[in-house]
């Protein structure tokens, strides 16, 4: 048994036969926002330097709905600390960030996700890369099961075939998977697979739940979704990144907005993406959509907060902590209908 496991509660599979779960995710854009984390390598330093910052993150989406507390292991792996320079750090700021995320999860009663991503090592056409990306994983994937999480998300992976690596390691720590890919302008993967039979081919080798996650807006990973659903017989997930993306520019990355002062490298990625950033209710006109389309894992990636996860709480029927204070513009003091708002306010509502 792990060091957290509870014999009583229920586990991601059980959560998923009684309804949607629902993972936030988004750190890293959060935390860059709020000055605690740098744009650009993404490493997630801000565990060891700032962990009431990361502690107050988790406990935010957590108050505004989400079932999961994922541990901020998102790019804190052996080649993106090499490249910074941070080799040392690397066991430290894993085990970190699994403590903050357990104590989070155990108090609210939520489920503890560990997590592994896209290497940036692995090349298909380099065997060498492949066992490279295999350690990678499996380091990290032994510090989650040590630290007790109730499943491990494989997340970001553009090639296929590292996903496979990566649901491997989990399997074989006898942990439930949740792998789940990104997809850059052609909906394929990297290595041409469709879609459907990435997921599927996942699906079969023991994936408790796949599906796609970052890179692409609401708008444009709904229409991938339902070939993923018709291929697998076991959740699907979709966590979009929450900026208006469009099908001729389909990506976060791809996004460009002549509109504004200039922007490094000429994209508003990562730094200056706030003009697309959708609003809640896009938020929630997706979630309904993807529940529809038979989407049972939901969740937002890159630039969600917690707004954003409320809302997508409220769509799936839900009224979270947060849901207090959602929205009553009935009582605005300009715009709101509720007796006793003084008249002469609500008569100059048309001059505002």
């Amino acid at each position: 048994m792990t060091a957290s496991a509870d014999p009583g509660r229920q586990g991601l599979m059980e959560r998923l036969e009684a309804g949607p779960v629902l993972c936030a995710e988004g750190y890293l854009f959060e935390l860059e926002r709020r000055g605690y984390l740098q744009a650009g390598p993404f490493v997630p330093e801000v565990v060891l330097e700032h962990p009431e910052q990361v502690t107050a993150m988790h406990r935010d989406f957590v108050h505004a709905g989400s079932d999961v507390v994922e541990a901020l292991t998102y790019y804190a792996h052996r080649e993106k600390l090499r490249v910074v320079g941070k080799d040392d750090l690397l066991e430290s700021i894993n085990r970190q960030a699994l403590t903050i995320a357990r104590d989070v999860a155990n108090e609210a009663g939520a489920l503890l996700a560990g997590n592994v991503c896209n290497s940036n090592v692995y090349d298909p056409a380099n065997p060498g890369t492949h066992t490279q990306t295999r350690g990678m994983f499996e380091e990290q994937v032994a510090w989650a099961a040590e630290e007790g999480v109730d499943f491990v998300i494989g997340e970001t992976f553009r090639f296929a075939e590292e996903a496979r690596i990566a649901l491997d390691v989990i399997r074989r720590a006898d942990l439930p998977a949740v792998i789940t890919l990104a997809v850059g302008q052609t909906p394929k993967t990297r290595e041409g697979w469709s879609l459907a039979d990435a997921c599927r081919r996942l699906a079969d080798e023991g994936a408790d739940v796949v599906g796609l996650n970052c890179i692409r807006g609401p708008a444009t990973m709904l229409p991938l979704l339902p070939e993923v659903v018709a291929a697998v017989d076991v959740p699907v997930a979709a966590l979009p990144v929450p900026y208006r993306t469009v099908p001729d520019q389909p990506t976060f990355q791809s996004l460009r907005d002549h509109d504004t002062a200039p922007v490094p490298n000429g994209r508003p990625f990562p730094t200056a993406l706030d003009p697309f950033t959708c609003t809640r209710y896009e938020v929630a006109q997706f979630t309904v959509a993807a529940q529809a389309a038979g989407v049972r894992y939901f969740g937002l990636c890159c630039g969600a907060a917690p707004h954003h996860v409320r809302s997508m709480a409220e769509a799936l029927g839900r009224t979270p902590q947060a849901s207090r204070y959602s929205d009553d513009m009935s009582r605005h003091a300009f715009f709101g209908t509720a007796p006793g708002l003084a008249t002469h306010n609500r008569e100059y509502r048309e001059q505002l």
